[in-house]
């Protein structure tokens, strides 16, 4: 009996050395992984959790808080949430249904009593509730904030909610009948947010740090706008997409329900938990079981009551994502298996970084099936393909309404290479003398060649149900040369309705070479973005009629592009033009 005793404790003590061994050389892996991804896209800090088991597993930072003082970015560091602040926020509102101060499926309007969602044709027979809110189906307005400069002054919420000085957003308006459509609205977790102060007559913040932040232990984690000095010092600095650095390091946040969470990837792993223990019939008694499991159940669109849900049984997942200015954040987690995945970074990235990381995190910690949509996808290339060839293939293409995508010749091998704001993102190989796929997941993309065999098409994902055509927009301005300008009068009111749309207010409204469309949408300027517009230089143009191109409301019929000298260095200027020669969009470029 003895010695038996003793070869399972040894037997026991190998099997805890090999798993140590194992989770080492694990970390070891994602350590070399995340590293490599932020040199690629610039990342100047990074910041994740796993959790595993229902427990927070794996606490990383890497990088740099700023800059300027590049103090080390630690899993203390706070990120802003974005739009993360959703279902954080959703938890305090569903507290409040359970405790009778708030109505699921009663008209809104019965609750709030400082300001009211003005009523319309739209509401006639259709209510505005807090389940439509929730579940973004209320048919409100304004998809989302872009903030407030640390140096201007902020409005109120009732501010925000009208569209009144010095708010920078539309009024947040019913424009279709509530329930009819799912369409995502920062707007409506305003109208949330001014309906729980209105009910609870406590600000905001403190009422999410006693209702939920405190209880579940988020203790780094706060909805103040602005922070006090003290957790304003352990914050990470915010840059663009460009990687140039957001002035004052953030933007404040009056919308906090929507955008205004400052936290951690531990803090907000902490939230998962509790919705997976509280799911299970344990928890805090923030919400009830009961309440949990409306909480992931899908209302419209992929929605549960402030949350995105996917997947049923073991598969059954939670998540959303977050960006306010200079920032992004990434929360998947399972409900039943006790699995997920935070990340937090300083910079608004638009490549595949964090579904990459979760795509890693996943096969390495064994998710459920459905949990991440990449996986290795050896890809080697099966044709010879020239730079002629490939340079056909080279150029921008809309793959939504102004959203494109840059296909460029690989710096690394015999194939394409998708940008992602100006920086490397992925690897394509030629399958076919058409057809490229991805080197690192199952993705395939397809061109459409005219009978000279230039490129207007591209398909991504072909003969897949979720098949999409990306129309051509333009060549690489940067693999030409400046040429005389055929229309330089042309040229001429193009940079007068470039200033207008730049400056915005009076002087767009009154510019006579803009769309509608875009005066409407450029009311506010762009922030500086076209400052250095008389240092325009021809390169040419893309006839796109017929392409189903659209910017603002106006179908784009050509594009002109223009060499630009910037405060950042040299840089591409594409201007969208519809039939009768009217700017209805613009986009600068690196390529």
């Amino acid at each position: 009996m003895k010695t038996s005793r003793i070869a399972l404790l040894l037997l026991a003590t190998a099997a805890a050395v090999t798993r140590g061994e194992a989770q080492s050389t694990r970390l070891d892996s994602l350590d070399a992984f995340v590293r490599a991804q932020m040199a690629e896209r610039r990342i100047p800090g990074v910041s994740l959790t796993i959790i595993q088991d229902g427990k927070i597993a794996v606490a990383r930072a890497y990088g740099v808080v700023d800059l300027t003082s590049k103090a080390p970015v630690t899993t203390a560091t706070l990120f802003q949430a974005g739009s993360i602040s959703k279902p954080v926020s959703a938890l305090g509102a569903l507290h409040l249904v359970e405790a009778g101060k708030l109505s699921l499926d009663g008209d809104v309007n019965d609750k709030l009593t400082s300001w009211k969602v003005p009523e319309n044709r739209f509401t006639a027979t259709e209510k505005v509730t807090l389940r439509r809110l929730l579940s973004h189906n209320a048919g409100l307005t304004v998809h989302g904030f872009p903030g407030y400069d640390a140096a201007v002054a902020l409005p109120t919420v009732v501010q925000v909610l009208d569209g009144t000085p010095p708010a920078n957003t539309r009024p947040i308006r019913v424009d279709t009948t509530p329930g009819a459509i799912w369409r995502y609205s920062g707007g409506g977790y305003t109208v949330m947010q001014q309906m729980m102060i209105d009910v609870t007559g406590t600000p905001f913040p403190r009422y999410m740090q006693e209702t939920v932040l405190g209880p579940i232990g988020m203790a780094g984690s706060s909805f103040e706008q602005p922070l006090p000095p003290a957790r304003a010092s352990l914050t990470a600095g915010g840059f663009y997409a460009d990687r140039t650095a957001v002035r004052g390091r953030w933007h404040l946040y009056p919308e906090m329900a929507a955008a205004g969470l400052w936290t951690t990837p531990s803090d907000l792993a902490r939230f998962a938990i509790e919705v997976q223990e509280t799911y299970a019939g344990r928890g805090h008694g923030v919400i009830s079981p009961a309440m949990a499991r409306q909480y992931l159940t899908e209302q419209k669109g992929g929605s549960g009551l402030g949350v995105g849900v996917g997947g049923s049984g073991r598969s059954l997942r939670f998540g959303h994502g977050g960006r306010d200015e200079g920032f992004d954040a990434s929360l998947n987690a399972f409900a039943e298996t006790g699995q997920g995945l935070v990340v937090m970074i300083n910079a608004n990235d638009n490549s595949r970084f964090m579904a990459r990381l979760e795509g890693f995190v996943a096969r390495a910690w064994g998710w459920p099936s459905g949990g991440a949509q990449d996986s290795p996808a050896a890809a080697t290339s099966s044709v010879a393909m020239t730079p002629g060839l490939l340079a056909r293939f080279a150029g921008y293409y809309e793959a939504a309404e102004n959203n494109m995508i840059a296909l460029v010749p690989s710096s690394r091998g015999a194939g394409l290479q998708t940008l992602s704001d100006g920086l490397p993102d992925e690897e394509l190989v030629p399958v076919d003398s058409i057809t490229f796929r991805s080197s690192d997941r199952p993705f395939r993309i397809a061109f459409i060649v005219d009978p000279s065999g230039k490129a207007n098409t591209v398909i991504l994902r072909p003969g897949d149900p979720r098949e999409r055509r990306a129309p051509r927009v333009a060549p690489l301005p940067s693999a030409g040369s400046d040429v005389p300008d055929p229309d330089e009068k042309q040229t001429e009111r193009i940079k007068a309705a470039l200033t207008a749309i730049d400056r915005g207010g009076a002087m767009l409204a009154d510019a006579p070479d803009v769309t509608p469309g875009a005066k409407q949408d450029f009311q506010g300027g762009t922030g500086g973005a076209l400052a250095s517009l008389g240092s325009l230089s021809y390169r040419g143009q893309e006839d796109v009629t017929g392409r189903g191109i659209r910017r603002h409301g106006g179908e784009v019929a050509r594009v002109k592009y223009y060499r630009i000298k910037t405060n950042t260095g040299e840089r591409f200027l594409l201007v969208h033009l519809t039939a009768d020669g009217t700017i209805t969009d613009f986009d600068l470029v690196e390529r």
